[in-house]
């Protein structure tokens, strides 16, 4: 599993029963992302590569996803995965729609509005009930925090996203007059 090939594909959030199956919080769309055999990697954000293992079963449930690994087969073993990312090599993800992105995809790349010129960079993205939220940081603003930095929410929508341009690093979009969120 090539490191820089890893997408974070969800969070470990609990245990379910005592035979050591997970309780995750899917940011994938499909459940079929977490198929059976398919290889992910476990770690935190103390840990520099974290461990590798491979699924055995995962089913959809209310608040994410249940699943089951091969050799975390206690209550004991599941536990200490609580609290860790899940990452799985790009290669191993099924192929998505023209108009459709991986997040990892869209970290670092510059905003720029048909109006307002450059925004900023992409530096999280978050999901909601509507749509996911492009969180883009502009270190150079005049309306400053503490950090130096400032923050503008755009939903990831045909109506403020006009296009995105993986290969020139780019998100164009046009945001309605008044818009500052």
């Amino acid at each position: 599993m090539r490191e820089e090939h890893l997408l974070t594909i969800g969070k470990v959030t609990g245990v379910h029963g005592l035979k050591g199956n997970l309780k995750v919080w899917s940011f994938a769309e499909s459940v079929d992302t977490f198929g059976p055999g398919r290889q992910i990697r476990l770690k935190s954000e103390q840990e520099e590569k974290g461990k590798v293992y491979t699924i055995l079963t995962a089913s959809a449930r209310k608040k994410g996803v249940l699943i089951s690994l091969k050799h975390v087969n206690t209550v004991e073993l599941a536990e200490q995965l609580i609290g860790k990312e899940i990452l799985i090599s790009k290669d191993q993800l099924p192929e998505i729609e023209e108009d459709a992105w991986y997040w990892q995809d869209l970290y670092g790349l510059t905003v720029i509005d048909t109006r307002l010129g450059k925004l900023g960079t992409i530096e999280r993205i978050f999901p909601t009930n509507a749509n996911d939220m492009l969180v883009v940081v502009d270190k150079k603003a005049p309306n400053q925090d503490a950090k130096g930095e400032s923050e503008m929410l755009i939903p990831m929508h045909e109506h403020f996203v006009e296009s995105v341009d993986l290969a020139a690093k780019v998100v164009t979009t046009t945001l309605p007059d008044g818009y500052c969120s």
